[in-house]
């Protein structure tokens, strides 16, 4: 399975038939952040679903109400043919506000086991690995679609397939000159929506040079990095 260079539209999947996309919005949000990448939505639904025929596409995200950069952002999806999955914030006693939709997208993703022949779950999160697992018995094909430094190395070995988008930030990169106020607007998260696990720690071993706001938001400690100007290094070293 490679990119279809001639057609620059779709990847050469083979047939691929239904297929169902499940987005986990915050997880996707901080992985092309931290590889400096505003994604175009239109573009890379197009990408996941190659030449199969779209049952459903679903982006599920934790929403402030009062925020309404976001409301308009979700707005966009709607209108666009994606289903919006959302669940409002909840503050915890610490201080922190957080919506996991992790249940909602393992439950979407069997529930309609069987309608599609291809689901293709965008996220890094390696709490998906037993409901992949449980739908692949069920007869489907499931692919992973996520920046892979920033996927559960766990996630890539139980899917049918992993779609490394850090391979093709040129075909799924919003186009700057195309931008209006409500043309292709921006992922906002919510207020406080915390890092992925997965940015938090395994990125240590895994990333050698990153921004140096993107290291102090991952959680890497000053034991971990090496200033270089607005860039560090992020070591392993206990």
């Amino acid at each position: 399975m490679q990119f279809d260079t001639t057609t620059s539209s779709s990847w050469k999947f083979g047939h691929r038939g239904r297929v169902a996309v499940f987005i986990d919005g915050n997880n996707l949000f901080h992985a092309a952040r931290f590889h400096s990448l505003d994604i175009d939505y239109n573009k890379l639904l197009r990408i996941l679903l190659g030449d199969g025929r779209l049952l459903r596409a679903f982006f599920y995200t934790g929403v402030d109400t009062g925020a309404e950069r976001q409301q308009g952002f979700l707005l966009w999806m709607r209108r666009n043919g994606f289903r919006v999955v959302q669940k409002e914030l909840k503050t915890f006693y610490d201080g922190t506000r957080k919506a996991n939709l992790d249940v909602e997208i393992a439950v979407d993703m069997l529930s309609l086991a069987g309608r599609y022949d291809t689901a293709v779950l965008v996220s890094g999160d390696e709490d998906f690995v037993y409901a992949i697992n449980a739908v692949a018995y069920k007869g489907c094909r499931v692919e992973v679609a996520g920046f892979r430094s920033n996927t559960a190395p766990r996630l890539i070995d139980v899917a049918d397939f992993f779609i490394d988008l850090g391979e093709i930030p040129e075909l799924i990169r919003k186009d700057i000159t195309q931008i209006g106020d409500y043309d292709v607007p921006s992922f906002v998260p919510p207020d406080e929506m915390p890092m992925p696990e997965i940015l938090r720690h395994n990125d240590r071993e895994q990333i050698s040079r990153i921004p140096r706001n993107v290291a102090v938001e991952s959680g890497f400690g000053e034991d971990d990095i090496e200033s270089s100007g607005d860039f560090v290094r992020v070591t392993d070293e206990q």
